[in-house]
């Protein structure tokens, strides 16, 4: 359509799901996080745990939020007219913006690039909240104006990073972050802005798998390279089969439970979508890490075995329990299930100290953790779930 009124969308509308431009649009997010983590691979094969990880949290976030503030907007005012569509696809330049500048504020603090890529996502993203005002009228139309105001309120913010003391910067970010969480929380007092809990948890999925997709996609490529550079192909092969493994047994696990069942209010909602932050983040960073291991495999990353090691079994294990604290965990039944992730977590983090095997035994925990979570649910006398994805863990 041309163009259509936009007013909130149902939240018991039936058969609701992920539009080709929502498809589209998370597509897009691959640049940002592949450039976010090849930034990651430098740091962490240069020995600079500590100011890549943080480096990498920044960096995240900025992709993380992004993408959040649309899919709830989305959620509740997608009205597929040629305005929206353009809007957003304005959104997505900002992202490509964004995705250009990430190397410039990952190594040399210079968000100069990154915040003008938000300007541009922001921009839209305002005018599309006060569009949605124009339709709406009492709690509805505030809620909307107050998200418009607190876009505009950070990015204020983030343009005056810009101009503080470099050495502050890093400080401030943390500031600005909580600025950000904040603006939903405020916005949503008084009304809950219609988001549809089934197609919610959808998008939340399609992005989890872009991130499990991205993971595998710079794994093979680095394995690739290095067999073709050294040959290696004895070092590389338990290192490329635990990381299959690995990412396999996160997509099963992540899918095995119907969370939209949970997703009624914002009480429930609003920490849960907060927490993916974690869940893309350390997903994203799985695929990193296998990407060090395969360096320090053929001899050209600067750090320990412990330390490649670690870059794999760290990310693996906070996935695992941060899915088990987010999702598994309210559809357990009984110890066994409710300890299945935490113990398989602390196994994963064993592993760390298994030289240069250690990425093919957290694999195999992995992979061994699905196979214990269906045993355990079909020994259970309540029914699989039907859910989106395969029952278990």
């Amino acid at each position: 359509m041309a163009y259509s009124p936009m007013t909130a969308r149902s939240r018991d509308e039936q058969h609701r799901a992920a539009t080709p431009l929502e498809l589209f649009f998370d597509l897009c997010f691959v640049v940002a996080i592949a450039q976010a983590g090849a930034r990651l691979v430098h740091a962490l094969a240069e020995g600079h745990p500590g100011t890549g990880v943080l480096g990498y949290f920044f960096v995240f976030f900025g992709v993380w939020w992004a993408w959040m503030n649309f899919t709830w907007f989305a959620s509740a005012y997608d009205c597929d007219d040629v305005p929206y569509r353009v809007a957003t696809l304005v959104q997505i330049a900002g992202v490509l913006v964004y995705a250009a500048g990430v190397s410039r504020a990952f190594d040399g603090n210079d968000w100069t690039v990154a915040v003008i890529g938000y300007i541009i996502m922001r921009v839209a993203l305002t005018a599309q909240w006060l569009r949605a005002a124009a339709g709406e009228s009492g709690a509805a139309r505030t809620a909307a104006l107050k998200y418009a105001a607190g876009l505009v309120i950070c990015q204020a913010g983030w343009v005056g990073l810009l101009f503080a003391p470099e050495s502050a910067r890093r400080w401030l970010f943390l500031v600005m972050v909580a600025a950000e969480l904040m603006v939903p929380l405020l916005a949503e007092r008084g009304h809950q802005t219609p988001w549809h809990a089934h197609h919610i948890v959808e998008r939340y999925g399609l992005f989890t798998i872009i991130v499990l997709g991205e993971t595998i996609a710079a794994a093979t490529v680095a394995v690739k390279s290095a067999i073709d550079e050294h040959e290696a192909l004895g070092e590389l092969l338990p290192i490329a089969a635990g990381g299959l493994l690995i990412v396999f047994s996160a997509w099963w696990i992540y899918f095995a439970v119907p969370m939209h069942e949970r997703l009624n209010t914002n009480r429930e909602a609003i920490p849960w979508g907060y927490g993916h932050l974690v869940i893309f983040a350390s997903g994203a960073a799985i695929g990193a890490g296998i990407e060090v291991a395969v360096e320090h495999a053929v001899g050209k990353a600067h750090l320990s075995q412990l330390a490649a090691n670690a870059a794999v079994t760290v990310p693996s294990a906070v996935f695992l329990l941060t899915v088990w604290f987010l999702h598994s965990r309210h559809f357990k039944r009984g110890l066994a299930q409710q300890l299945t992730l935490p113990l398989a977590a602390v196994a994963v983090l064993a592993c760390t100290w298994a030289g240069p095997y250690a990425v093919l035994y957290a694999g195999v925990v992995t992979a061994a953790t699905v196979a214990i979570g269906m045993a355990l649910s079909a020994g259970t006398s309540r029914p699989a779930p039907a859910g989106p994805g395969p029952a278990g863990v």
